[in-house]
């Protein structure tokens, strides 16, 4: 993004709040609320950038935005990893303080396996529209005007309440395994479980959908893609980062760590 930036070939949409964008953000940064970033992306001409960079605090946020718009059709859109606490030291309160209680659930994880639901049917959308672009312009602008906050859940909350939530593990089958997973989620494989043709429908359209990933920024994007197909999905805020950190770091899974933040300038 730094290189992209110095050749003027990224645009920056920074969703943060106006008082922290302000205290400092990447210098050509345009500040957008997110649920405003599809009517400012529209106004703006594209044609000479190679990709439009989305930035939020953590990644989690610029996942579910980018998401939304690549389903609109926004293909050079990219979220930037781990977000501002990525850029800089001064903005990596978030993660540093999500590692720093990241065990609370090392001794937790299971490895026996639970199976998929029986394959049911798909929820029920009801925006007015009968075409397939206009339910898209629909539910997407629906997602956008309710933010993020209805699609996350804390890990906190989910172990509180193991019952509560059709468990979602969105990692290879093998890692399911080991290291394990949270008491009774369901493994899918990333990029091929959640398709139409193979386990789609065995997502329960009365229940919430507890997705998590390593870090909170893949299971954020899936779960835009979700909740725009009317699933109440949830992303598990900081992934697995914030609950067996530490046996992550051992089997080199990924992971926020020092060597993340860049220490770049800002404005």
């Amino acid at each position: 993004l730094k290189t992209l930036n110095e050749t003027n070939q990224v645009y920056i949409i920074d969703i943060r709040a106006a008082a922290d964008f302000t205290l400092g953000h990447i210098k050509n940064a345009h500040n957008v609320l997110l649920k405003d970033i599809l009517t400012h992306i529209a106004g703006v001409d594209l044609t000479n950038y190679t990709k439009v960079a989305v930035v939020c605090y953590t990644g989690q946020t610029a996942g579910y935005a980018t998401s939304l718009l690549r389903l609109m059709g926004y293909q050079k859109a990219f979220a930037l990893k781990w977000g501002m606490s990525s850029w800089n030291a001064v903005f990596a309160t978030s993660w540093n303080n999500a590692i720093a209680a990241g065990n609370a659930y090392s001794t937790q994880f299971v490895a026996t396996p639970t199976e998929k639901a029986v394959a049911g049917k798909l929820p029920v959308l009801s925006t007015g529209f009968t075409s397939g672009q206009d339910i898209l312009e629909a539910r997407v602008a629906e997602l956008l005007t309710a933010g993020f906050d209805p699609a996350k859940v804390t890990s906190a909350a989910v172990f509180a309440g193991l019952s509560n939530y059709y468990i979602v593990n969105y990692w290879p089958a093998a890692q399911y395994t080991d290291p394990g997973h949270i008491p009774g989620a369901i493994q899918y494989t990333p990029k091929e479980s959640v398709k139409l043709a193979v386990d789609l429908k065995t997502l329960p359209t009365d229940k919430p959908i507890a997705v998590y990933c390593y870090t909170g920024q893949t299971s954020a994007a899936l779960v835009a893609y979700l909740r725009l197909l009317g699933y109440d999905a949830k992303s598990v805020l900081f992934g697995t980062n914030g609950m067996i950190y530490d046996i992550m770091v051992g089997k080199s899974m990924t992971t926020f760590k020092e060597a993340e933040i860049m220490g770049y300038e800002y404005e």
